[in-house]
């Protein structure tokens, strides 16, 4: 039986801690069969404080974003230090070091993607789009940040809907996420005010013979690439 995939996500993060991630709603088996158009693939998580959204197989995805739950517990809410350190446990782990998934994470101070394959990258704009529609919902999310004064969630909405109208795995059933500034706030209240950790050569993950070391200063300018991660 063939593997189900999930399409396109993206994420936009505005001054003012405006944040909002959103996702197409298909799910495909193989390259053909539509086997659900109602799909969810972004959610808040840690108290609400974090936005996250996954493109790829479906059930891959949902362990990427199970351990990356677990280090954000670990690293209390600190998006960076949790990446990196799910990078780190990544490598060494060699039953699921390649699964096929991207996901996006997002806070108020940060914009992330993880891969299945323990990378780290933190975009140079304060947007993003993966999946099989990720070049149309991009270069959609491009021109409207920076030639509109569109709110995240407007951008999120019509990247999506604009990727829909092109890419087949990808369809009109939109769902978003927006962080809270009531809840971030009422966490750091709880956390005394720390402020988030920055990633510095120190904290990147040390690459293993042979692999691309984590990249976390490289904008992501395009959906996943080959297999079927993208689909």
């Amino acid at each position: 039986m063939g593997q189900f995939h999930a399409t396109t996500i993206v994420a936009v993060r505005r001054s003012d801690g405006d944040v909002c991630i959103g996702g197409d709603g298909q799910v495909t088996m193989g390259e053909t069969v539509v086997m659900k158009h109602t799909a969810k693939k972004v959610r808040k998580i840690y108290k609400n404080t974090v936005l996250s959204g996954f493109a790829g197989s479906v059930s891959d995805a949902f362990t990427l974003t199970e351990r990356f739950e677990k280090k954000l517990e670990e690293h209390g809410g600190n998006l960076k230090r949790a990446a990196v350190a799910l990078a780190q446990s990544w490598r060494s782990d060699q039953a699921i070091r390649n699964l096929e998934a991207l996901m996006v994470a997002a806070d108020q101070e940060s914009l992330l993607v993880i891969s299945g394959n323990g990378e780290v990258i933190e975009p140079d704009q304060n947007f993003v789009a993966i999946g099989s529609g990720g070049n149309y919902a991009y270069a959609a999310a491009n021109a409207l940040y920076n030639h509109t004064d569109m709110d995240a969630e407007s951008i999120v909405r019509e990247a999506l809907q604009i990727a829909s109208s092109i890419c087949v795995y990808t369809n009109d059933h939109i769902s978003v996420e927006k962080l809270d500034p009531a809840d971030v706030a009422a966490l750091t209240e709880r956390s005394g005010g720390a402020e988030p950790a920055k990633i510095t050569a120190a904290t990147q993950p040390e690459a293993t013979t042979g692999e691309t070391p984590t990249d976390t200063g490289t904008a992501l300018q395009a959906g996943t690439e080959g297999g079927n991660a993208d689909e």
